[in-house]
């Protein structure tokens, strides 16, 4: 069959991935960087120390973006998380704090979820921003330990209370003082990113930033 734009659905010309054109140009990006405030850091305020935060575009329960995470989630599209990590990698390769990042960390999938769905939806968008960051990608350090059911129905508290205690470390020490990319797919109160900060935080010598593919402004 022939290649079809997942935003508008018309066929793909040579040249085009993913996305047509049109709708990679009119895709919802945020223009966050690593050194302006924005809202993603505003989120972690008085929550958790967060080194800095940034997402790439604005979700919203319809259009290009929506439609892009649940064929990468739902769908068996991997390689959507490769299209979007060049992109996004390509505009942060410069970000002079990504510069100082060591490690690349995806938020794990529990790997009842991880065998059934086939792959982690976000690592290899985190793969690809490693490479473009030149820092080391490990998804041996983070683990999720319960099976949780999806959280796009539930408000703050209840995300809160379904994840806080759902990441544990792998015995994996490290021997410097290391600053960590935690990358996740949606960001939408926080929760999640808390969860697994609080629990890589437990290694002590570290400093978090963190990266998502989108969040719900």
């Amino acid at each position: 069959m022939p290649a079809v734009c997942f935003g508008c659905n018309a066929q793909l010309s040579r040249g085009e991935q993913v996305l047509c054109v049109v709708c990679r140009h009119e895709l919802p990006l945020t223009d966050h960087n690593f050194s302006d405030e924005n809202a993603v850091d505003l989120m972690f305020y008085g929550r958790f120390p967060i080194k800095k935060a940034a997402s790439f575009a604005f979700f919203a329960k319809t259009g290009t973006v929506q439609n892009l995470i649940h064929h990468l989630k739902y769908k068996n599209q991997e390689h959507i998380g490769g299209f979007l990590g060049d992109w996004c990698g390509a505009l942060v390769k410069n970000e002079k704090l990504l510069q100082t990042v060591d490690i690349v960390i995806p938020v794990p999938l529990h790997p009842k979820k991880e065998k059934k769905r086939g792959y982690n939806q976000v690592a290899l968008f985190a793969q690809k921003i490693a490479t473009y960051i030149n820092a080391d990608y490990r998804d041996d350090i983070l683990v999720k330990k319960s099976n949780t059911k999806t959280q796009t129905k539930k408000d703050r508290q209840l995300r809160w209370e379904n994840t806080k205690e759902a990441f544990q470390l792998n015995n994996q020490p490290l021997e410097t003082h290391a600053h960590i990319l935690l990358v996740d797919d949606v960001i939408t109160t926080g929760a999640t990113i808390e969860a697994c900060a609080k629990t890589i935080s437990q290694l002590e010598t570290v400093d978090i930033s963190v990266l998502s593919i989108a969040m719900v402004p």
